[in-house]
Order: structure tokens, then C-alpha cells, then sequence
């Protein structure tokens, strides 16, 4: 909280550089950073605006607030809510209506002209690339609030990204449920477990494990992937460094 204001481009990346690290504990990490991760563009006029403040100020809350996450059994099946819009890629990875970690990122240039069936069906890939070691031979359902998503493996007419992204999709034992916009599937269920059961903290949980007989063995404690995502890492026994995306 002590954090100053960045007067420059270089400062802002030094706080980003501790944000990202530990942006697997913050929902939709990357479209809260965007204002300050465009002012470290070479091609942007470095100005510090209410925006930029707003987003330094709620990143600053979010990484002195602890976050609710649980630890995944995987021997269970996974659910995946995934979204796109103009500002990003968000995804949403659960194990019987608890969060086990959040995973954005933001567009990269040549995304900003996808058609939305197109974001949302990337949206969905980039949960299943980042989380493959959770999800790969085993169950798991994806909800998305595009309709047609469901029917992706019947239509006839693909483009080549979209051929490559299926032949990604049909390497998992998963199927695409349709869920309303404005349902807020996940809110309900962050809220239910804020004020229900689930109210440890990952920090309370990473003292759980490191007391167990097995604490040592390799088994996971967190880990960060790469542009932006972020994600609780079941089989390694350190923490990896997260890189911004651009």
C-alpha cells in the first residue's frame, strides 16, 4: 500500500513486474492493468491519468487483500467458464463450485478484428492451453455465454483458425454448455463461498500443505503461466514468474 506513484515508464514496470507475479490471485488481472501496462509502450506519451490512478490504487487492494481459492482434487471433475470481450480473454477455473484460479489476458493486436464467436471460442482455448496439466485425460465441462459454441463440431464451414483451435479442443474429454450473459453464473458462486464455507485463504491453505507428511514431495503448492494467466499449480513445488502480455 506504501507503493508510490510511478513518474515514468520504468517504474511502472517494476510494479507491474510484482503484480504479475502474483496475478493467478486476482480476477480479470489483465484488464485492470491495461492502463497502466499501455503507458509502457514506446509509441505511448507517458501522462498519468485518473485512469491509470484508479487501476495502480485497485491493483495495489487486491494484492494486500487475500483472495478466496481452494486446492483442486484430481481425482474430480473440472468446470471452465471462459469470456472474451474488447479488453481481453478471462477464464475461470472450478472444481465443484469453488474457484481454484483465475487466468486472463489481454488481446494481442491481430485479435482486436476477431468476430466475437471467434474471441469467445479463443477465450476458451487459452483455459484449456494453461491449464492442460489439470485437464488433459481427465472430465470437465465449459460454460460460455456464446450460444453457438455449442455446436462448433458440427458446423461445416471453418476457417484454418478455427480447424486448429477444434483440433486442439477434441484432445480434451470435454463439452461446451451454453450459459446466460447476464446469469453471473461465477459472481453467485464467489459470492456463496465468501459467505459460506469456503472461507480460508490461499495463504491459510499454503500453511495446510507445507504441515502435511507429503508437504516436501513435490507435490503443488501455486504457480503463474505466461502472458498474464494465472493459475494454482498442483505439480510443481515452486512458483514460477508470470510475464505481462503486451
Amino acid at each position: 500500500q506504501n507503493w508510490s506513484e510511478p513518474r515514468n515508464p520504468s517504474e511502472v514496470r517494476s510494479f507491474l513486474g510484482l503484480a504479475g507475479y502474483y496475478c493467478r490471485f486476482i480476477e480479470r488481472f489483465s484488464k485492470i492493468a491495461l492502463p497502466l501496462s499501455q503507458l509502457t509502450r514506446k509509441s505511448v506519451k507517458f501522462e498519468w491519468t485518473d485512469r491509470c490512478e484508479s487501476s495502480f490504487q485497485e491493483l495495489k487492494e487486491r494484492l494486500t487483500t487475500a483472495p478466496v481459492l481452494t486446492i483442486l482434487d484430481p481425482s474430480r471433475s473440472f468446470t471452465i467458464y471462459s469470456d472474451a470481450s474488447r479488453q481481453g480473454l478471462v477464464c475461470v477455473h472450478m472444481q465443484d463450485g469453488r474457484v481454484l484460479a483465475y487466468a486472463s489476458r489481454q488481446l494481442k493486436p491481430h485479435e482486436q478484428n476477431y468476430p466475437t464467436h471467434d474471441l469467445e471460442l479463443a477465450a476458451m482455448v487459452h483455459a484449456l492451453k494453461i491449464w492442460r496439466h489439470y485437464l488433459y485425460g481427465g472430465r470437465c465441462e465449459i460454460y460460455t455465454d456464446h450460444k453457438s459454441l455449442q455446436y462448433i463440431f458440427t458446423q461445416k464451414e471453418l476457417n484454418m483458425c478455427q480447424r486448429h483451435w477444434l483440433e486442439l479442443v477434441k484432445d480434451y474429454d470435454c463439452t461446451i454448455q451454453y450459459h446466460l450473459g447476464n446469469s453471473n453464473v461465477v459472481a453467485d458462486a464467489l459470492s456463496r463461498k465468501v459467505k459460506g464455507e469456503l472461507s480460508c485463504s490461499i495463504t491459510q491453505q499454503r500453511h495446510l500443505v507445507q504441515d502435511c507428511p507429503n508437504a516436501d514431495s513435490g507435490r503443488q503448492v501455486t504457480s503463474c503461466g505466461d502472458h498474464g494467466e494465472c493459475q494454482l499449480d498442483a505439480d510443481s513445488a515452486h512458483v514460477e514468474r508470470s510475464n505481462l502480455a503486451g
